[in-house]
């Protein structure tokens, strides 16, 4: 069907978090004329709005609090401390506002045409939008990228409703400090949200199915993480099924069982309940089964190894594959594909993406993990090193966790680096570029690191690896 010129364009994005805004900026730098819709009125998708930006606004309100809270201990006097919840919540929105504003003015700068709406494939090549004011507009494109990103996933029989049981999103605009928060799932939203509201004075328990926490996490690291959480005041439920969640007036109550089966019953009481159980796919809505556009068996959208889907001219980024839902796994994606329709050689290498809980100690890690590692029969050497032992960690009063290096027995080269403590998430980085250019462990050692620094333990597990730290 013919449209107007101004609704055609080389590019059509669907979504505009983290994966599909990178993808239309980078397409609109490469002289492509690009639309993105979305049909939140702010652009940056869950990770800004709801999720990434705005908990980190509060991990970081309630560590400062955590702190004054105890700066006598460093000859800071200060009296008592108080909450002050709405202006902490004015603090996180603020933060929010600041970012979904620069996002659009790098679109207006880039000449990506911000569309508000709620779009619908109509056919390959065709978007309908049903826009806010109300009727629809029809826009074209040789080439669409569907970047709708992910959503909650429902604990069968529990109702969220945002107000006694919560998602994330209800979590992270309480209007009091509960006084008990029970939290279902032992993941990083889970332990992330957990530990805001443990500083701020709340009662906080995890019950998990699995009899780990964060699964996927290297075991070790779980186990020590775990122990630093149990310290900080957070009580831990492994093994517990969640039968049912019932919202009462003035609470919620929480029914267990045993994962394994076997056993009696328990019974929770709580203000608040997290349902923290992971992320789905968001997939609905937009027109993929009248196209044929083939999904697995967890809704994630099928691609080849340029994210086409089985249909042509539609592509898939995100948290709507398969891979870890990561913003910046998505942002690495959406450069890749504008690069490739440009004509560009791109790639995307998925061994080497970190990941990172954004707790106190932070947790982070790259690569693979020793029960990887060993499923496969890889033969590895370990090299650890504690901030017990870091002259910075020390004074600054952050010793808890270590770093750890996982390296080919024959090669040396760094297969996956682990890290428990404070920063953790910014030390990771230099792992990343390491192996990134497939460095060894001996490369890492001899690389020379300022003094007094937390990245001298990164240095040091590396010498680990040889038997041969220098300052343990």
């Amino acid at each position: 069907m013919s449209q107007n010129t101004e609704d055609r364009f080389d590019l059509i994005v669907i979504g505009a978090g983290p994966g599909g805004y990178v993808c239309a900026l980078r397409a609109a730098q490469l002289g492509m004329r690009v639309a993105c819709i979305d049909k939140r009125g702010a652009p940056g998708g869950t990770c800004l709005n709801v999720g990434c930006i705005p908990s980190k606004a509060l991990l970081h309100a309630s560590e400062v609090f955590d702190e004054t809270s105890h700066a006598d201990e460093m000859g800071i006097e200060i009296g008592k401390v108080r909450i002050d919840l709405a202006k902490m919540m004015a603090y996180k929105q603020r933060g929010i506002d600041g970012n979904t504003q620069g996002v659009t003015f790098l679109m207006k700068k880039n000449g990506v045409d911000e569309i508000i709406g709620d779009a619908r494939l109509t056919r390959p090549g065709e978007v309908e939008v049903a826009l806010p004011e109300g009727g629809t507009r029809t826009l074209g494109a040789e080439h669409i990228v569907l970047a709708t990103g992910s959503e909650v996933t429902p604990l069968p029989g529990v109702e969220i409703d945002e107000d006694r049981i919560v998602s994330s999103t209800g979590a992270l605009d309480f209007d009091t400090v509960p006084k008990h928060l029970v939290i279902v799932g032992a993941g990083i939203i889970g332990l992330e949200l957990g530990s805001v509201w443990r500083r701020l004075g709340a009662e906080v328990t995890v019950v998990e199915f699995l009899d780990r926490i964060t699964p996927g996490v290297d075991a070790e690291i779980a186990k020590n993480f775990q122990r630093v959480l149990k310290k900080q005041g957070i009580s831990f439920m492994l093994g517990k099924k969640v039968i049912g969640v019932k919202a009462l007036k003035a609470s919620a109550k929480i029914t267990l069982a045993p994962a394994s089966g076997d056993g009696e019953e328990e019974m929770l009481s709580a203000d608040r309940v997290l349902i923290a159980i992971g992320r789905r796919p968001h997939t609905d809505g937009l027109g993929l089964e009248a196209l044929g556009v083939a999904r697995d068996d967890r809704g994630r959208i099928e691609t080849d190894g340029r994210f086409k889907t089985s249909v042509t001219g539609i592509y898939a980024i995100g948290d709507v594959i398969t891979g870890p839902m990561l913003a910046h796994k998505a942002e690495d994606e959406g450069v890749a594909l504008a690069e490739m329709l440009a004509g560009q050689p791109a790639h995307v290498n998925y061994d080497v993406i970190p990941g990172v809980i954004y707790t106190a100690p932070e947790v982070a890690w790259v690569g693979r993990n020793e029960e990887e590692l060993k499923a496969d029969g890889v033969d590895y050497r370990i090299g650890k090193f504690p901030f017990t032992a870091n002259g910075r960690a020390k004074v600054n009063n952050t010793t808890d966790g270590f770093v750890k290096i996982l390296a080919d027995a024959a090669t040396d080269r760094v297969l996956g680096v682990h890290i428990l403590g404070a920063h953790a998430g910014d030390m990771i980085a230099e792992a990343a570029v390491a192996m990134e250019f497939s460095a060894s462990a001996e490369d890492i050692a001899r690389t020379c690191h300022a003094h007094p620094t937390l990245t001298e333990a990164v240095k040091e597990a590396a010498l680990a690896v040889e038997d041969r730290a220098l300052h343990m």
